[in-house]
């Protein structure tokens, strides 16, 4: 059984800096990509960011990039989203999700279909 948890989540102001923790358990983490994906009350699930098994590519959107940065620590089976200059658009629940290799989201890393396991979320509230 996969499971990711969540972590390092809470309230910040404006143009502060949080960083969200994903521990992934019960499968090899070095075999999966890895993304984070946020959701705000009313709207879709949006892309943040990803990165890939060994690291060697991340992927963000226009929206968080030179912001928002994803790191992975292979040894501690545990992915990062490092956030800075907040703003009150980045409130959300914020959820890590892994994807196996070969589901191509090296090409399409923002399609959430292409992961298979999921966390609980974390909110992010960035207050004025």
């Amino acid at each position: 059984q996969v499971q990711l948890v969540e972590s390092g989540g809470g309230l910040v102001q404006i143009g502060g800096s949080l960083r969200l923790s994903c521990v992934v358990s019960g499968r090899t983490f070095s075999s999966f990509h890895m993304g984070w994906f946020r959701q705000a009350p009313g709207k879709e699930r949006e892309f943040v960011a990803a990165i890939t098994s060994r690291g060697s590519s991340t992927y963000y959107p226009d929206s968080v990039k030179g912001r928002f940065t994803i790191s992975r620590d292979n040894a501690m089976n545990t992915v990062y989203l490092q956030m800075n200059s907040l703003k009150p658009d980045d409130t959300a629940v914020y959820y890590c999700a892994a994807a196996r290799l070969g589901l191509g989201v090296p090409s399409n890393p923002s399609n959430p279909s292409k992961y298979s396991y999921w966390g609980q979320g974390a909110q992010v509230t960035v207050s004025s």
